[in-house]
């Protein structure tokens, strides 16, 4: 018998839950299992986890192969009728001891092969908090799970449920404690991270959780926050990007597109404008900010000029590092019932994001030469700027420390330390 082997498939979140999963699986002492778990924002995504599945059991045949995740949420039986697969559960029963306590059974054959329930009768955050995992460099913290928006594409809120958040209070514990052990990044993560506090006592906003971060933490040098809803920034928060340095100047923003009828179509909750309002404001308020976004290509009835909205919305907003999603319908959602673009326009408007995109790094990339950056090391010889630039070291560092250090060049996608 052996240790259970992980297989992740999407977001950070996910990769959070796993670590989490490793520890509930260790304490029920299950072995000789193989857990997948999948994401489900495209169906490639689910094609890739299928795919993963297949790969897994021919390489443990004698193995018990458990499927969990988002995709399991939201299309269990897909999984289940499959003849690799032993055993499936949704996103909530991951997170419980009980499950793996179970499953550790179910070697003697007491478990069910079966089990996601309905995840939007949800109501709390599970106590899954773990304190940090994958490097000495950073440390991630789950603050919000689920989605209460229903965007038209959008298979999320049906795999992750409705928006629940973390006390804050909880949080700031975790972050001290990772302090503690050496962290010198903390990043805030959630699936709809803007909505943190729409369902706790006087509904603090999302700003009141990183300024009281900023407050009560005061060790913690540096504090991240993920993908963001524009759109819900709350004044807090921007006050919090103009006044603090600890807060990292990199945001990714959850766009989505750049032509206002598709992200009506979308039942998005913003405009162009409202986009390119925001980025001009954050950059006035911190002129070293930067920007990621998430852009999808060939969304339904989108024309070549409604596209093109979205090309200049990517220099319109300044954004450096692009996540450009070809449209991908999904099963169940309002957009897949849309007349579709052609693929091939599909394919090919992603590749024009994808360049446009890269155009904007090599801009950013640089500016940066000349300039002196401090550099979290993620490795002896790769660290990132405040910004999230990659940069790479002739000479080894101590991983996990802040490193400063004048940039002297830079390459296709990452920065040269002097």
């Amino acid at each position: 018998m052996s240790a259970p082997v992980f297989s992740n498939h999407g977001c950070r979140l996910n990769a959070y839950e796993v670590e989490a999963m490793k520890d509930l699986a260790q304490q029920a002492g299950v072995q000789n299992a193989v857990v997948v778990n999948t994401c489900a924002v495209t169906a490639e995504a689910v094609r890739k986890a299928r795919q993963d599945i297949r790969k897994l059991r021919k390489a443990h045949p004698d193995a018990r192969l458990i499927v969990t995740g988002c995709a399991a949420q939201t299309e269990p039986d897909t999984f289940a009728n499959m003849a690799e697969v032993d055993v499936v559960i949704g996103n909530t029963e991951k997170m419980q001891g009980a499950t793996w306590s179970g499953l550790a059974a179910d070697f003697i054959g007491e478990s069910e092969a079966l089990q996601v329930d309905d995840i939007m009768s949800v109501t709390e955050t599970a106590g899954h908090l773990i304190d940090g995992f994958g490097t000495r460099s950073r440390a991630y913290v789950q603050v919000q799970n689920g989605c209460d928006h229903r965007c038209t594409f959008c298979i999320i809120p049906f795999g992750r449920g409705n928006s629940r958040s973390v006390a804050a209070g909880v949080v700031v514990d975790q972050i001290k404690r990772l302090v503690d052990k050496g962290f010198n990044e903390v990043v805030l993560t959630g699936v709809d991270l803007t909505s943190w506090g729409a369902d706790l006592p006087s509904e603090p906003k999302l700003g009141d959780l990183v300024m009281r971060i900023l407050r009560l933490v005061p060790d913690l040098p540096r504090l991240r926050i993920s993908s963001i809803d524009s759109i819900e920034v709350d004044d807090n928060l921007m006050q919090a990007i103009a006044t603090e340095p600890r807060l990292m100047p990199h945001l990714h923003l959850s766009l989505q597109h750049g032509d206002d009828m598709i992200l009506k179509r979308m039942k998005r909750r913003h405009l162009r404008d409202d986009a390119i309002n925001f980025t001009t404001e954050a950059k006035r308020l911190r002129p070293d900010m930067t920007f990621g976004a998430d852009i999808i290509a060939g969304f339904p009835t989108e024309t070549e000029a409604m596209f093109e909205n979205s090309l200049r919305l990517v220099e319109e907003c300044d954004l450096t590092w692009l996540h450009v999603f070809p449209y991908s319908a999904r099963p169940g959602t309002p957009a897949a019932r849309m007349p579709p673009v052609n693929g091939l326009a599909i394919k090919e408007r992603a590749a024009r994001l994808r360049a446009v995109g890269d155009a904007q790094v090599q801009a950013h990339l640089a500016a940066q030469v000349g300039v002196t950056h401090q550099v979290l090391m993620e490795s002896p010889l790769m660290g990132r700027t405040a910004q999230f630039a990659e940069v790479h070291f002739n000479a080894p560092q101590t991983e996990g420390t802040i490193v400063e250090t004048l940039i002297s060049g830079h390459e296709t996608v990452h920065l040269l330390a002097l």
